[in-house]
């Protein structure tokens, strides 16, 4: 056990949670690699949970960072900001709501939080429709939203929310119906649901699941979901914060492959739009926006500081074409998987889209999850120089794959090559 490891537990909550055995501290990293404090490089297929979307160390992010602090640092939303609006004039048209305005806050969960105030303000009512093996951050309000027992700690909540089918595509009870037969269900499902509960103020859905290991519908769920919404008046909060900025490869948001019936009402974003730094958001049409009747600020959301590195990291992406990038080595890298996966009958499933890709584990022969394979191959993983998340939610063990949008070929073979001996190792 290390000195650090030691003070960690001295000083930090039980809950906590580390990777690892014997955890790592991570000291500095360039391009999609990183070192830790002995010395050893790993290949960084995991971002800081989805948040270092370009680069490590990318100089265009690391010189608008350095210059901005040399400048001033904080300021608040109670004075004029330049980055600030900068960044919201180039997120607003991008997000594809009309008459967008963007509020901008320090993380997702505080994003999530306020998605949830507009909503239950706006409608008032304090009923929300979330899904089933959703995460959406950990204040209050949003793990009383969160359908992941592992990461809900309390049943209390100021919310009314009830879970809705249709977040996992391949568990559940509608499991075995075509792609269309499960839009229907769940559809007929919602309506149902409407009906059994006082006006709901939103729906809140991640278009695939993070935390709960990359799941998803199939696409059009969304807007079959709105046409019914629209009929009740209630509300689309698309929780972008995991698949914003094309990471998906085919979007440059997760809403746009569920996009018939137009765009959410309110958008929430975060991780990869800082490139690390701390920024996250809320873009919503201007009637919902404006609905509040009370002043608010925001004493850290919009620091010129991380708005610098969001222009900076936002006009790279999109310069480079990342999601593009993410398009082309992301199919590469889902292909390789599959076919390491075919060879190992600990693998159920290898899903997802562009640079956000899961493996989902199970004991062998069986439908059932497998966490102690999990936590086995992430170590593995370590051990071969890969860094990987894992998630799952009910029943699932997952492993979560989502590199920085610069990978290259190279970089996903490789990647894949460790991976595949990870999983014969931990086999």
């Amino acid at each position: 056990m290390s000195g650090l490891y030691e003070r960690h537990l001295a000083v930090s909550p039980e809950w906590l949670a580390l990777y690892y055995r014997h955890p790592i501290e991570l000291t500095h990293g360039e391009g999609r690699y990183v070192w830790d404090a002995d010395g050893n490089r790993y290949l960084d297929f995991f971002g800081g949970i989805l948040t270092t979307m370009t680069a490590h160390a990318l100089p265009e992010v690391t010189k608008a960072v350095s210059e901005q602090a040399g400048r001033i640092i904080h300021s608040s939303t109670l004075y004029l900001n330049r980055p600030m609006v900068e960044l919201a004039e180039r997120i607003a048209p991008l997000s594809g709501i009309p008459d967008a305005r963007v509020f901008f806050t320090t993380s997702g969960t505080e994003a999530n939080d306020t998605a949830l105030l507009l909503a239950t303000a706006y409608r008032r009512s304090n009923q929300i429709l979330a899904m089933r093996n959703s995460y959406h951050g950990r204040s209050f309000s949003a793990v009383s939203v969160t359908g992941n027992q592992s990461w809900s700690p309390t049943s209390l909540s100021p919310l009314q929310t009830l879970y809705v089918h249709g977040g996992v595509r391949t568990r559940g009870p509608y499991a075995e119906l075509s792609d269309a037969q499960f839009i229907r269900a769940c559809v007929a499902d919602l309506e149902d649901l409407l009906g059994h509960t006082r006006e709901a103020a939103a729906l809140i859905a991640e278009p695939i699941q993070g935390v709960g290991g990359f799941t998803s519908p199939p696409d059009g769920l969304f807007a079959a979901f709105r046409e019914v919404l629209d009929r009740h008046g209630v509300l689309w909060i698309s929780d972008e914060v995991q698949t914003g900025w094309g990471r998906t490869g085919e979007h440059f948001w997760g809403w746009q492959a569920h996009a018939e019936n137009g765009p959410p009402d309110i958008l929430t974003f975060a991780k990869g739009i800082g490139n690390g730094m701390s920024i996250g958001g809320v873009v919503a049409r201007a009637e919902v926006m404006n609905c509040l009747d009370a002043n608010s600020i925001s004493t850290f959301g919009g620091s010129p500081v991380t708005m610098a590195a969001g222009l900076a990291n936002l006009s790279y992406a999109l310069e480079h074409d990342l999601q593009g990038n993410a398009r082309r080595v992301g199919g590469l890298l889902i292909e390789r998987l599959r076919s390491i996966a075919a060879a190992s009958d600990a693998v159920r499933e290898v899903r997802g889209r562009g640079l956000m890709l899961g493996i989902e584990l199970v004991r062998p022969g069986t439908d059932e999850a497998n966490p102690e394979a999990a936590a086995a191959v992430l170590e593995a993983a370590r051990a071969g120089g890969l860094l990987i998340g894992k998630g799952g939610g009910h029943s699932t063990s997952v492993l979560r794959i989502a590199p920085p949008l610069t990978l290259t070929v190279a970089e996903a073979e490789e990647g894949a090559a460790i991976l595949a001996d990870a999983l014969q190792a931990a086999g």
